[in-house]
């Protein structure tokens, strides 16, 4: 009997359906920030003309391994999603995938990152991404239900893909990548404490304690928001006294080291949602723009292309 269009119609929706819950799992637009930085590396590590041959393998590899860890991280948090509203529809704790699957898919994207890393690219590019994905999952994950500190640990291996780029662009790593790690460091505990705010009584609900869960008037969480942004002020200069990056560079990092100080400031004073909710946008324009800012200035005349 030849199959109805219907019936075809319905089995083809499913199956899409299945396929765009398997890509959730590995969060691409996390993914996509780690790629954006992990490139932002591998331009700034390269001697000379960039080399994009090699850099689509970076990326390439890179990717398959953070949306691996990401899908292993939900897996490993499914029974802590069910409990918090931002989460809870997630593919996992919906019921619509089942944790044998998530666990595989996980593990084989993973693998299949770090070893197309090793092979493509060069050993200690893989090295470091499994370092990535090491602290993330091992330290980073199981932390979140015991201490704030959690939040200082996991922005390592948030920290490392331009790293990661760095490596896969040179074969070392020099100080420069270094700077690239403190930036990203320092960076994402703003933005992470500033999430963390928002979003306080679901983080309650799934055990997770973080630094505002556990100390609810946001006090000790505006003055990290301070401090660390007034670090980042300091820490995102350095690319130009060290000669990575020009002066363009350097009065785009202060002005925007600047603007996300007054809104970290803003925040410690009035530990608000609003005033949350402008400290996380700040963090989400600083980043990108001030990377932009670094590439386009380490070669005076602009990108240059092969």
């Amino acid at each position: 009997m030849i199959p109805q269009p219907r019936a075809i119609d319905v089995d083809a929706s499913r199956l899409l359906k299945r396929a765009a819950d398997f890509v959730s799992l590995g969060k691409p637009r996390v993914v996509s920030m780690v790629l954006l930085t992990t490139a932002a590396g591998f331009y700034l590590g390269s001697q000379g003309f960039v080399n994009y041959v090699l850099l689509l393998p970076a990326l390439l590899g890179t990717g398959l391994a953070a949306s691996g860890t990401l899908a292993l991280n939900q897996y490993m948090e499914r029974d802590v999603d069910a409990l918090m509203q931002r989460t809870r529809q997630r593919p996992l704790p919906d019921g619509r995938l089942q944790p044998t699957e998530a666990l595989l898919y996980g593990a084989f994207l993973t693998l299949a990152g770090l070893v197309y890393l090793a092979l493509a690219v060069n050993p200690l590019c893989a090295l470091v991404t499994a370092a990535t994905t090491l602290t993330y999952l091992f330290l980073y994950t199981p932390l979140k239900r015991l201490s704030p500190f959690c939040t200082v640990v996991g922005a390592v291996p948030g920290a490392l893909p331009p790293v990661t780029g760095w490596t896969a662009a040179r074969g070392d790593v020099h100080f420069e990548a270094w700077i690239l790690f403190a930036i990203l460091f320092l960076w994402q505990l703003p933005h992470s404490l500033a999430i963390a705010r928002l979003y306080r009584e679901d983080y309650a609900r799934g055990g997770i304690r973080l630094l505002p869960v556990v100390e609810p008037d946001a006090r000790s969480t505006g003055i990290q928001a301070v401090a660390n942004t007034l670090a980042l002020l300091v820490v995102g200069l350095l690319p130009t006294a060290i000669g990575m990056s020009g002066g363009i560079y350097f009065l785009a990092a202060l002005a925007l080291g600047l603007a996300f100080l007054w809104y970290a400031v803003a925040f410690a004073w009035m530990r608000t949602i609003p005033s949350a909710r402008q400290l996380l946008f700040a963090s989400l324009v600083y980043l990108p723009v001030l990377l932009l800012a670094m590439t386009l200035d380490k070669v005076p005349h602009g990108i240059l292309l092969p």
